[in-house]
Parts: C-alpha cells; structure tokens; sequence
C-alpha cells in the first residue's frame, strides 16, 4: 500500500487549464486516500497546484527543494516540511527515500528526467516501488509509442516496458499504483551477444 507519493510534474502550468485542474485532483485524491505527497518543494505551476490541493485536503506534504533553487521555484514556506538539500541528485534521492511510489504529471525536460531515471532504478532493482504516468490530454502518447518502439527494436524488454503505469485519471492511476507488482529485474544483460 502507498504511504507516500513522489510527485514529478512542471513548475510551469502548461497552456491547457486541464493540466492544473487535474494536478489539484491529484493532491486532493491522495488526501482523501490517506497518502502523503513528496514533491519538489515548490509553489508554482503544477508543482505548487498539486501540493497546495493535498495540504488544503489534509494530505501530508513534504517538499524537498535545493539552496539554489529556493528563490527561482518559489520554496513553499506553508508546508510543516521542507527540506532544503545541497545538490539534485540529493534531492533526488530523498524524495526516492521517502517515497513508496511515483507519478509524472505533464512536464518538462526536469520532468522527464527525474521520471525516467525511477523507472531505470527500478529496471535495475535498486527499488521496487511503482512508477505512473499520469496521460492527461495525450500528454505522453508520444513518450509510451517511443517506449513501445524500443521494445519492438530490441531495447528495452517486454517486462521492463510494464514497469511504466500510464492512466489519463487520476483516480484510476492511483488505484492502478496501490495494486501493482512490480515485475522482478529483467535479465536485460543477457540480451547482449558476446
């Protein structure tokens, strides 16, 4: 069962409003669940919507931000607590630590970077939490075609492709996440010939 959610998602709102409106969905959502959101510390874009949704809900909101990047993402001094980390990948690796699972809302470069690399930890096992994109608008059709497209080019494995959850619902993303297994490390190595 999740306890904790790390959400990744864009410190800009997107130019569809659906995208904020289903950020506060998704703070909401893990509050009525009982599910404590670890996020990037933020106050703005769909950053600050989900937290500030959850927190308003009586989720548990737990923002981990770096020194350099309290002024430009606004840190949000409004949440009981905000960790204030040296570098990235310690942030990175705290939001991991306290997470029991991730979800990827619509975002950028930051995004996509921080959601790909929990989904190659988990290839690699180094944890056995569910990774979920949540598809609002087709956001990620693009990303799960490329994934597929790996797989049938000889990439990425059939089992390591399950390892990303993709749902355009919040609730049912969340849902999908609380059940599911994570399949075992894939044998991938053994895939390249000697």
């Amino acid at each position: 069962m999740l306890k904790r959610v790390c959400i990744f998602c864009g410190t800009s709102a997107g130019l569809n409003p659906v995208y904020r409106e289903k950020a506060k969905e998704v703070g909401e959502i893990l509050a009525a669940r009982s599910i404590g959101i670890v996020y990037g510390g933020g106050t703005i874009g769909l950053m600050g919507a989900v937290a500030e949704a959850g927190q308003r809900a009586g989720a548990e909101v737990i923002g981990i931000i770096t020194k350099d990047l309290l002024d430009i993402e606004v840190a949000n001094k409004a949440i009981p607590r905000l960790c204030v980390v040296g570098s990235m990948h310690e942030r990175k690796a705290l939001m991991a630590d306290l997470a029991d699972g991730f979800i990827a809302m619509p975002g950028g470069f930051g995004t996509l970077e921080e959601f790909l690399e929990v989904v190659t930890w988990s290839q690699l096992g180094v944890h056995r939490k569910p990774c979920g994109l949540l598809n609002v608008n087709g956001y990620y059709d693009f990303l799960l075609n490329m994934c597929d497209h790996a797989v049938k080019e000889g990439f990425i494995t059939p089992v390591d492709r399950q390892l990303i959850v993709a749902d355009p619902e919040p609730n049912s993303l969340i849902e999908r996440l609380n059940k599911f297994k994570v399949p075992p490390p894939s044998k991938w190595l053994s895939l390249i010939e000697t």
